[in-house]
């Protein structure tokens, strides 16, 4: 993936799946990093697929927002679940 930004703010749009009963609500981060954090880690799977990130009013869908958050630059630590749960898919 070409240079990305990590530090750029972000706003983030979760899928309006009706079926979840405890709604995410849109975000703004104060930087990408931290936004893809949380789409990964906090959000359940069903609201990640249809979820999105904009920033600088590019958007992101939730395969662009997992290659971030899986690539060498990411630059937040990864939490012990996402990290086991990324190397189940391996």
């Amino acid at each position: 993936m070409k240079q990305f930004d990590f530090s750029a703010p972000a706003e983030l749009f979760p899928s309006r799946n009706r079926k979840i009963a405890n709604k995410v609500r849109y975000r703004r981060f104060d930087t990408a990093a931290d936004a893809i954090r949380f789409a990964v880690e906090e959000l359940p799977e069903p609201l990640l697929l249809g979820a999105y990130i904009e920033i600088r009013e590019t958007r992101l869908g939730h395969k662009d927002i997992r290659a971030l958050y899986d690539c060498d630059s990411y630059p937040l630590p990864k939490t012990v679940v996402a990290a086991a749960a990324e190397e189940n898919v391996a």
